[in-house]
């Protein structure tokens, strides 16, 4: 009797950012995928450490032999929050066959040195800067904008260890040498990678490289997510003046006050970190916008993951009409940028994603943005559209034979493909 094959996407509860696996059994035959292993420093549900033991853990119990095995690690892009868990040490003794990684990694591509070496110095520079920006405050309180502008330079350095370990570099790996692949191949027919005895392919659509979409971050006005606007009667609905009036002067300042506040030079401050802010902040998204973005075909259902790919990357995936009618039927999302208001394009909600299904969001609360990210807006209308929203911080009730979870570790969705020849 055909049962279909069986995928298994388990979602695990790092925090803010991303660790999935992919299970594919097909009879006697099984593929396993990692998708990504990293969290952001202040928004952590665990030490990383912790949650690699526990996927090393759920590897060796699945494996027959129970020694730790992966077809494939996809490691999306170099940001903390996606990969700083491969330089934990515990990986020396798995097995892993590929390591997919974008192309911007590849030291022998022109276009990958043009595009990394910029990114890196422009965040060497930042931290540069940010640094000597903290020393300036010392004794006294460092303004949000400095220590995000620092957090963000620090997220885009590459975390070394972590992708030593991914390329096989500086005596760092897994259990055995691995194949590195990256991400998308200047020949497309090697952007097509096959696994016959699973009926599965995956389509590697992006990362671009086109600097006009590399740079392009944020969605044009009309295709924002709209502002939800706060219920009647929440206290954040009505904003509290900064200042009582009567410590605001409408007239020109008396005495020494306007020397006083030249020799502060306030406004220099306030727009010198304003620009280091806004430029970490553009590094930040320019690296989201070199996430491999890839589809996985397992006999018809299909799996996207973009990484945290934002509007110029989708943009470029949409400029191609095959990888629209491509992801019209999804039977999965893995939700980009946990749910950031610039990386899921409102017309792939609203008109391209034609099908219900899951939309997994991984996540854990940062407090600079815990009102922000996910986008509520993004939420609900993922739910309007007939999907099932399933956050890693919100763990929802099982559902036998479609949705497990196992305490706040990680949560999983089976799907079922029926064993017919793959295209």
């Amino acid at each position: 009797m055909d049962t279909g094959t069986k995928i298994f996407v388990r979602m695990y509860n790092v925090g803010f950012g991303d660790a999935f696996t992919v299970t594919v059994q097909r009879g006697p035959e099984t593929w396993r995928m990692l998708v990504d292993c990293g969290v952001h420093s202040q928004g952590r549900a665990r030490p990383i450490q912790e949650s690699v033991r526990a996927i090393i853990a759920d590897l060796t119990e699945a494996a027959p032999d129970h020694r730790p095995h992966l077809d494939v690690v996809v490691a999306t892009h170099h940001h903390a929050d996606h990969i700083t868990g491969f330089a934990c040490e515990e990986w020396e003794q798995v097995l892993v066959d590929e390591v997919w990684v974008p192309f911007v990694e590849d030291p022998n591509d022109a276009d990958a040195r043009r595009i990394r070496g910029g990114q890196t110095d422009a965040a060497n520079g930042l931290l540069a800067l940010g640094e000597r920006r903290v020393a300036e405050f010392a004794g006294h309180a460092v303004p949000t904008g400095v220590l995000q502008a620092r957090m963000f330079a620090l997220n885009a350095q590459g975390n070394a260890g972590a992708t030593d370990r991914l390329l096989g570099r500086n005596q760092l790996g897994f259990a055995a040498p691995h194949r590195v692949r990256f991400l998308p191949s200047k020949q497309e027919a090697e952007n097509r990678i096959a696994v016959d005895r699973v009926g599965l392919v995956a389509h590697v659509l992006g990362p671009s490289r086109d600097i006009n979409f590399l740079k392009r971050m944020d969605p044009p006005a009309q295709q924002s997510w709209p502002l939800v606007r706060a219920a009647a009667g929440d206290t954040d609905a009505t904003l509290t003046p900064l200042f009582h009036p009567r410590y605001i002067v409408s007239g020109p300042l008396p005495g020494r006050l306007p020397e006083a506040k030249a020799d502060l030079a306030l406004q220099k401050l306030v727009h010198d970190d304003d620009r280091l802010l806004r430029a970490a902040a553009i590094l930040e998204n320019a690296v989201n916008n070199t996430s491999v973005f890839f589809v996985l075909d397992i006999s018809g259902t299909r799996l996207l993951f973009p990484g945290d790919a934002q509007q110029g990357a989708w943009d470029y995936v949409f400029s191609d009409a095959r990888n629209v009618e491509l992801l019209a039927d999804l039977a999965f999302y893995k939700v980009g940028h946990h749910g950031s208001h610039n990386a899921t394009p409102r017309r792939f909600v609203e008109k391209d994603w034609q099908t219900p299904g899951y939309a997994m969001v991984p996540f854990g609360p940062v407090q600079r943005w815990v009102k922000t990210i996910p986008k509520k807006s993004l939420v609900e209308s993922l739910e309007c559209h007939h999907h099932m929203v399933v956050r890693a911080d919100q763990p929802p009730a099982a559902v036998p034979g479609r949705l497990a979870v196992h305490g706040d570790i990680w949560t999983e969705v089976t799907l079922t493909a029926p064993n017919h020849h793959q295209e």
